[in-house]
């Protein structure tokens, strides 16, 4: 009898450790398959710089573009990017909430795909719809999904359940000054910290519990010029540690300027840079230095970020005039010791700038239609033009170098201008335009 209690426990133990060993193969898998998909957790990659850091990508494309995987439908309206975390995908629209009663009614939206199976998961209404559609692209991190809207409704959402852990209003809650084609931004998480910007002069920036959405500070700023409009810009924040100061950089419609990261203290303000209308692109942190660019006839400048004392100040090292480099809103990302980004007002003429002195080694006429969203990866810049042509560039400072270009097809819902950035994330390359998303392998085999 004891014999058999041993074996029958003994059979037990093998069957759990059997269990065991399987949920754990199967943990594996699932982990490496979300691994294969790869990490975009927010507005421009993981550094907020548009860069890739993937490797082994197509160094040209076939006549036609590389292969098309799939395409998702039913994004809603809107020029919102995507971000990819832990097998699953996020981004906004305006559109109905499946499920709910009133299906006819448009909500600005944050929804969630399963990646590999492109299926929806989840749809969180964020606030009322807009004209085109919402322009923030979600912040994903620590198993909470952040996302802004255009009235400026600041949401925190579980990645998993999509349900919804706190919400702020921007204007209500901090008293901020929406532009006048709303709220654009992207927030940024930094540590426990959510950071985004309100605008206006008594809060320009706040930084809110990333759990709670409790306010750990907010920015108050000065009077810093009479260029632009005491309001928020249409930017989203990046951090520089120059001066030996952790600072939050944001470009304003009022300027550029940055915060002490510890207690929101503002630190220095750069009003050369805005124009009246709008000021769009994200600025480039490079060591001690700060690029930024705008356009409606302005131009672009480098900032050196000087510290003394705790205290930083923000020499401009040159100005370029806007007939030589302005970016309206498709960005800029540096490769090196170079900037590359399209150049002109509504247009995206390809163009690289030596950062630390200002001299164009090249500028070309740009083979799309339109401003020039850009990314880079592996030794190429993707230029995603307004008109939906896309196009492989290689990041070479010497000679411009056009390697392939490709047009997206043409889909029910895809009206309107193409301005969502592309991303590049587990050897694919995904493409926004409003309600449908392409995403296509570009990984070489």
């Amino acid at each position: 009898m004891a014999v058999f209690r041993r074996l029958a426990g003994h059979k037990k133990r093998k069957r759990v450790a059997g269990l065991v060993l399987a949920i754990l193969v199967m943990a594996s898998v699932g982990s490496a398959d979300e691994k294969a998909l790869g990490d975009w957790p927010q507005w421009r990659g993981p550094n907020r710089d548009g860069v890739s850091t993937e490797t082994g990508l197509l160094k040209s494309w076939p006549e036609g573009g590389p292969k098309l995987l799939w395409e998702i439908t039913g994004l809603g309206t809107g020029y919102s990017s995507v971000s990819i975390s832990g097998g699953r995908l996020y981004t906004m629209g305006d559109r109905p909430i499946k499920g709910e009663k009133e299906q006819s009614e448009k909500a600005q939206c944050l929804i969630a795909y399963d990646l590999a199976a492109q299926k929806e998961l989840w749809a969180v209404k964020v606030g009322p719809p807009h004209d085109d559609g919402p322009r923030c692209t979600p912040t994903v991190d620590d198993g909470l999904v952040y996302a802004i809207g255009t009235s400026g409704d600041i949401v925190a959402v579980e990645a998993g359940t999509g349900v919804l852990r706190w919400q702020k209003n921007l204007q209500k809650d901090f008293s901020g000054k929406n532009p006048g084609w709303k709220y654009s931004e992207s927030p940024l998480i930094d540590g426990e910290k959510l950071l985004c910007t309100p605008g206006g002069r008594d809060a320009v920036m706040v930084a809110l519990n990333k759990k709670s959405g409790e306010l750990i500070w907010k920015c108050s700023m000065p009077d810093i010029g009479s260029n632009g409009k005491d309001e928020a810009g249409y930017s989203s924040i990046v951090i520089s540690e120059a001066g030996g100061v952790r600072q939050y950089v944001q470009l304003t419609n009022k300027g550029l300027i940055g915060a002490a990261a510890k207690d929101g203290r503002f630190l220095w303000g750069y009003n050369r840079i805005a124009n009246g209308t709008a000021n769009i692109s994200t600025p480039v942190v490079y060591g001690e230095y700060v690029f930024c660019s705008t356009a409606y006839g302005t131009g672009s400048a480098l900032l050196k970020l000087v510290g003394t004392d705790g205290n930083v100040k923000a020499d401009e090292i040159y100005f370029i005039d806007s007939s030589i480099f302005q970016s309206h809103h498709g960005g800029f990302v540096r490769v090196g010791d170079y900037l590359y980004g399209g150049h002109g007002h509504g247009q995206g003429k390809p163009t690289c700038i030596e950062i630390k002195s200002g001299k164009v080694t090249w500028q070309e006429d740009q083979p799309g239609g339109g401003s020039a969203a850009a990314a880079y990866s592996d030794g190429h810049l993707y230029f995603r033009y307004e008109n939906d042509v896309v196009v492989l560039i290689e990041a070479n400072p010497a000679k411009y170098i056009l390697k392939s270009t490709f047009k997206l097809p043409e889909r029910k819902g895809t009206s309107g201008p193409g301005w969502p950035h592309p991303v590049i994330c587990g050897g694919r390359l995904y493409l926004r335009h409003s309600d449908v998303l392409f995403c296509y392998d570009i990984k070489a085999q």
